[in-house]
């Protein structure tokens, strides 16, 4: 049997995109906020006062992945937790002033380090490669909640 030509595996692709952002992230953005912390942040700032799973919803993380996020921001003082005053078994998310002050802080560096992760790329394909990741990505998430159940074919 002949050896898979990974160059041409998505996933393997992808993974090495993931290495990459990572890499970026930690050297232009933050050692000690992650991008899903990042993106929770992000969430909150442009809906407060969201639940925890809309939360995770809205930035495309499973529960508890989620959880663990929010409770890595609280422990840095940069989100609190309030009960919701119409359902007093919920909790609503609201960042603290630190929390702003981060995601201000933080912005301007995502800024940077995309401008640098996509620089291969000219402003036309930076589009075109945007587009067909959120494609994709979309696509997954149909898999992950399938109107009908998916069958892997052999």
């Amino acid at each position: 049997m002949a050896a898979v030509d990974l160059a041409n595996h998505p996933g393997h692709l992808a993974r090495r995109l993931q290495q990459a952002h990572h890499l970026l992230w930690n050297t232009m953005v933050s050692e000690e906020i992650t991008s899903p912390q990042f993106a929770v942040l992000n969430a909150l700032v442009d809906e407060p006062d969201l639940d925890q799973r809309t939360v995770g919803e809205r930035v495309g993380l499973d529960r508890s992945t989620t959880a663990e996020v929010i409770s890595r921001l609280g422990r840095r003082g940069l989100l609190d937790k309030v009960r919701d005053p119409q359902d007093g078994r919920r909790f609503l998310l609201c960042l603290t002033e630190e929390g702003l002050r981060t995601h201000r802080k933080l912005s301007v560096r995502t800024a940077r380090m995309n401008q640098v992760f996509l620089a291969p790329l000219s402003a036309a394909e930076q589009t075109q490669f945007l587009g067909l990741l959120r494609r994709v990505s979309d696509a997954v998430e149909e898999l992950r909640n399938p109107v009908e159940p998916f069958v892997a074919q052999p």
